[in-house]
């Protein structure tokens, strides 16, 4: 997976890529589909904000994660793209089930008028 980082207002270091690989790797073995992230860490009133947006399996996902220290940031953004994840590819599995059909009951004077009563 490819993760495309930026900053603004902020210097992105070594550390902080290796931080942010280990944090994905797991969403990473979760969802092999998953090409790749767009993350933007912007420091904006003394708080630091991560931005992460994808597309998976046709639907855009964006999430944002908010925190005074980077590194709580950058784990709230994880843990919310980790959630938005599992609810999308919730809805693509249950897109492949049958939904039960609905039938009308029969309506009893209908029935009566159907009889062939002398």
């Amino acid at each position: 997976m490819k993760i495309n980082l930026s900053g603004h207002h902020v210097e992105v270091t070594d550390s902080i890529r290796e931080h942010i690989n280990e944090k994905f790797s797991k969403i990473e073995s979760h969802f092999p589909s998953l090409i790749s992230l767009d993350m933007i860490l912007s420091k904006e009133h003394h708080k630091i904000q991560a931005e992460i947006s994808t597309n998976y399996e046709g639907a855009r996902i964006s999430v944002k994660g908010e925190n005074e220290v980077m590194y709580p940031a950058i784990a709230s953004a994880a843990k919310k793209l980790d959630a938005a994840l599992k609810h999308r590819k919730g809805q693509i599995k249950a897109n492949l089930h049958e939904k039960p059909v609905s039938t009308t009951p029969e309506i009893a004077h209908e029935i009566i008028q159907e009889m062939e009563l002398k």
